[in-house]
């Protein structure tokens, strides 16, 4: 800021510059006019400060208790000297916002993504707790447990082929005075052809964890919510159902109110009563289970002196589970570090005569991981555990799976079959992480408030003066400023005065140092811009995927290659491989020695290479038994997009699975037909052909239509001109149905073509490429009756992806 006198704010220029000579020595004529601009005082006087006399006679500034700083300034006769202060504030700001706004153009989708939205609930907010939801495990023993989507459900409902996890999400509590932020700490309870879930829902009016119920007539496939099972004045969570002598019981953790209460169920599953209070101590995550003919709490009492939060552990027993319940003499029998598994993590259970129970390790993160304890000793007296390995592997997909960064809670209970299930709740966001990103982003926008003024002090057109008139005031006056204060900033502002003449000074004289001085400040305001947006708006930085129905799914990518293209099919992997739904990725292996999957590639799920005899660009159509899903994914491995892009394309194909979707669009149309680039279609406001080079296929219903008896003409075109089988793939689908409509443009944010680049690529040569698919256009319509392909309009759907 530019600041001159209180007592210098109308005197005319002579007496301006009669005041800055001791400051500055240098002739006015040899000043730039940017140094000497603060004091040019010929311009009216704006501004008029009033003055009070105190007791002492001393001349005092006025000022408020809740303005101090601006008062204080007034009282000092602060004020802008011109307005070169004004337009460079300004001028930063613009600068700072277009940056900003291009930071944000080239990272954040451009479609509103919000893939946790309820039907018309307002729920699922961001929550600095996290966005927990819940998945279910199938195995034929609770050590050898597999989420869902390896087991193939399948559902008909959203055209879930296979159902992927999470089953339920807090966008699944269709509850309007419980709407739920998240959805936690999941118990089952199974009955008769139904299986009843209860689980802790954040509610986002109170603020407050309730008790929800859901319940599944599939096994855990599908679950539809109930209602709530239980809503008290205070926290509840970690619903602990269970039977006992013909009654259904449920041991909530209450700790907020101080006690371990026990529920009976009055009309299952949503009418509960308080049965009693077993134990008057604020236990928290306690489990019961029966094992040596007695009754035992695993539990953790954070109240406890000397306790170590999440690293606690205390064991009660009794002869029911209606007490009356006993500590432990070990009591506690684990208190130390929190990332040992001592806070329960989910229903103790006993398989092949042995006691196991889950434990969280809350090292890194609360919750960040579950562990599993075989309990070998366990007597009033004494009691030892050992770790085994809890048998289900860690995503690596980070942030973009559903339980990617954390998982915390897990209850496992055989079926009438033999086999086991489980429900597992998980995070993809580490705890706390709204207040971490928000730290970080205030962090870098005082940075950036920093670096501004650095700048505008080195162009000089922002000035620090401290007038020498301001009177400081008395030890006497207890109604000012303390003194210390006011003795601190004058020397703040001398400081200042003498430091910038000589950094302005010491920068011209040596440009190419003053140069990449403000090129490095430069670079650090970009990044410290990029770093305030994406804190501020970027989310949680996952590219999640989108339901469809209320149901998740998954997807398996073909990629097809050869050896000269290896360097790209490794990128292409890693960056692919760690999208949401991609189940696998299968390389169809044309020519060469195939690289081994294991070693050669970064990837986040299973690659598989399938070698072919011959090369064709037919096999990229070839039917596959061992894929396992219903939609693929053709992808050419020199297309790179995003994330999100694929998975907004998986969700219109969901939409409509008889469909071919993709991110490339053609109108065929002319007599003769001709074959021409988007651009064209664009002019025309239409296309009728989207290229399988990057598009999403129901692999069931096409590939054995493509390698048919009737399309042996049509692929041996193919192979003659080594080009043309997205053409030809699209003539089968559009001969194959009556309701016309067989494509769906779906547009990406931004997709990179690397084929350009690539002296192997067949559509490098653009004319020649061009040229045989205008002729294999003539000879699919003689062979297959004409053009059969209906012109789509763009801008058809409803949330803008074809526009």
């Amino acid at each position: 800021m530019s600041l001159l006198p209180c007592n210098a704010c109308c005197c005319r220029e002579e007496e301006g510059m009669k005041k800055m000579k001791p400051l500055l020595s240098t002739p006015r004529s040899l000043l730039p006019a940017a140094a000497i601009d603060w004091c040019d005082v010929t311009v009216k006087c704006r501004c008029r400060w009033r003055w009070a006399t105190s007791s002492d006679g001393g001349v005092l500034c006025f000022f408020k208790c809740h303005k101090l700083l601006l008062q204080f300034l007034r009282a000092c006769g602060g004020r802008l000297s011109s307005s070169s202060t004004f337009l460079f504030f300004c001028s930063s700001l613009l600068v700072f916002t277009l940056l900003g706004m291009s930071f944000a153009w080239l990272t954040f989708p451009p479609f509103q993504h919000h893939p946790l939205h309820g039907e018309g609930i307002a729920g699922c907010q961001p929550d600095n707790e996290g966005s927990w939801s819940i998945g279910v495990y199938y195995g034929a023993n609770p050590f050898s447990l597999q989420p869902i989507e390896m087991e193939n459900v399948q559902s008909d409902k959203g055209a879930a082929w296979p159902v992927a996890n999470p089953v339920f999400t807090c966008a699944s509590v269709l509850n309007r005075t419980h709407p739920s932020n998240f959805v936690a700490d999941p118990f089952l309870y199974m009955q008769v052809g139904k299986m009843y879930m209860f689980f802790e829902l954040k509610n986002s009016i109170t603020k407050q964890g309730d008790i929800g119920v859901a319940e599944s007539s599939d096994n855990g496939a599908t679950w539809r919510h109930v209602g709530i099972a239980l809503d008290e004045e205070w926290h509840l969570s970690y619903p602990f159902v269970f039977e006992y002598d013909g009654e259904i019981y449920m041991m909530p953790e209450g700790s907020k109110k101080g006690d371990l209460r026990l529920y009976k169920a009055l009309d299952f599953p949503l009418e509960w009563k308080l049965e009693k209070v077993l134990i008057h101590k604020p236990l928290v995550d306690a489990s019961i289970v029966e094992y040596k003919g007695q009754y035992w709490i695993f539990a953790s009492d954070f109240s406890r002196f000397g306790a170590q939060k999440n690293g606690e552990l205390e064991i009660w027993f009794a002869p029911t589970p209606l007490g009356p319940w006993h500590q432990h003499r070990g009591n506690p029998v684990v208190n130390g570090n929190k990332s040992l598994g001592a806070r329960s993590g989910g229903r103790p259970f006993v398989w092949e005569g042995k006691l196991y129970r889950f434990g969280q390790d809350c090292g890194d993160s609360y919750g960040r991981r579950l562990r599993a304890f075989h309990v070998i000793t366990l007597t009033k007296d004494e009691f030892w555990e050992v770790e085994v390995p809890l048998g289900i592997g860690e995503s690596k997909k980070g942030r973009n799976a559903w339980n990617g960064l954390r998982y915390h809670h897990m209850d496992v209970q055989q079926l009438p079959s033999g086999n086991w299930i489980a429900v597992m709740d998980g995070d993809r966001v580490p705890s706390s992480d709204l207040l971490i990103k928000y730290t970080i982003g205030s962090a870098a926008l005082l940075v950036l408030l920093a670096l501004n003024i650095l700048v505008g002090v080195l162009f000089g057109c922002v000035r620090f003066v401290f007038p020498a008139g301001c009177i400081l005031p008395s030890k006497r006056s207890d109604t000012l400023l303390p003194r210390i204060h006011l003795q601190l900033i004058p020397r703040i502002y001398k400081t200042l005065n003498r430091s910038s003449p000589i950094l302005r000074g010491r920068m011209w004289m040596r440009l190419c140092m003053g140069f990449l001085l403000l090129l490095f400040v430069f670079i650090l305001c970009v990044c410290a811009v990029s770093m305030v947006v994406k804190c501020f708006f970027g989310g949680n930085g996952a590219e999640e995927p989108y339901p469809y129905k209320g149901q998740f799914s998954q997807f398996t990518m073909i990629a097809m290659t050869h050896e000269a293209r290896l360097w790209n099919l490794k990128m292409y992997i890693k960056h692919y491989s760690r999208c949401a739904s991609v189940r696998e990725i299968v390389v169809v292996w044309n020519i060469g020695q195939p690289p081994d999957p294991v070693t050669e590639f970064d990837s986040a799920v299973p690659v598989r290479i399938r070698v072919e005899p011959e090369n064709s660009l037919n096999n990229r159509f070839k039917p596959d038994p061992l894929i396992k899903t219903h939609a693929v994914f053709e992808l050419d491995d020199d297309i790179m997009m995003t994330c999100d892009d694929v998975e907004r394309g998986f969700m219109a194909w969901r939409e409509n699975p008889d469909r071919l979707v993709g991110f490339y669009p053609r109108l065929i149309d002319g007599n003769p037909l001709k074959y021409r680039d988007e651009r064209y279609a664009r002019h025309r406001k239409g296309y009728n052909m989207i290229l399988t080079g990057a598009a999403f296929i129901n692999s069931e219903l096409t590939f054995s239509r493509y390698w048919s008896k009737e399309m042996d003409t049509g692929r041996g075109l193919v192979d003659e001109l080594f080009n043309c089988e997205d053409i030809l793939m699209n003539f089968i689908l559009a001969n194959s149905t009556t309701s016309g409509h067989t494509v769906e443009y779906v547009h990406p944010a931004w997709a990179v073509d690397t084929s350009k680049l690539s002296s192997s690529a067949i559509s490098r040569n653009t004319w020649g490429h061009y040229s045989k698919r205008t002729h294999c256009l003539l000879r699919f319509s003689q062979l297959y009756g004409g053009i059969p392909l209906k012109k789509w309009e763009f801008n058809s759907r409803n949330d803008g992806w074809d526009s």
